[in-house]
Formats: structure tokens, sequence, C-alpha cells
């Protein structure tokens, strides 16, 4: 688990891909690369990057979710896991936004 600095640096990354896996929809961080269910993991594997060794880094509103996501991805064989500690509540209190959220449509 990351705090939003180091996640930060994380998804900074362009070969990292970065995973919202929150349900329902409650916003996304910026440089978000997909929207994939936290419980829908393994059924949507085909979405995944094919390479194991891909980089990357899964979040949720809280970081219940993401957590058990980030389970999933290891269980799948995937060796470079970031995880966002405190999810996006965590990642506006340390005062940075989010790319978009519900309310914004």
């Amino acid at each position: 688990m990351l705090a939003p600095g180091e996640f930060a640096e994380a998804i900074a990354d362009p070969a990292r891909t970065t995973i919202n896996v929150h349900v329902p929809f409650e916003g996304a961080l910026p440089g978000t690369d997909l929207m994939i269910p936290f419980d829908q993991i393994e059924r949507q594997v085909s979405e995944l990057p094919p390479d194991r060794a891909t980089p990357i880094a899964v979040y949720c509103l809280s970081g219940r979710m993401s957590a058990e996501a980030a389970q999933t991805l290891e269980n799948l064989g995937y060796t470079d896991i970031a995880d966002l500690k405190g999810g996006m509540r965590a990642w506006q209190a340390s005062g940075r936004t989010l790319a978009h959220s519900q309310s914004d449509g």
C-alpha cells in the first residue's frame, strides 16, 4: 500500500496501468487507464496487460476494494502492484483532485 504522494509518483510512470476498481463509480484519478470493478477482475482478465510483469496501480474510494483487487491481481500472477492506501478519500485529503466525479456530469 502506498500513501497518496508515493502513489502519485507510481502512476506518473507511463508504463504503469492504472485501474479504478471502485463500484459504483464515484470519481477517478487523473491518468486512469481502466475501470474494472474489484469483484470482476478475474472475469475481465482479458482487459489487463497480458505481460504479468507490467506495473499496475489500483485504487478505490477508501482502500478496501483495491486491497481485494491487489490480492486478486497477485493471485493472477502480476508481480508489480501499487495500491493506494486510503483510496480516493486519502488522495483528496492530501490536497490532490480527482479527474472527474459523478457530480461533474
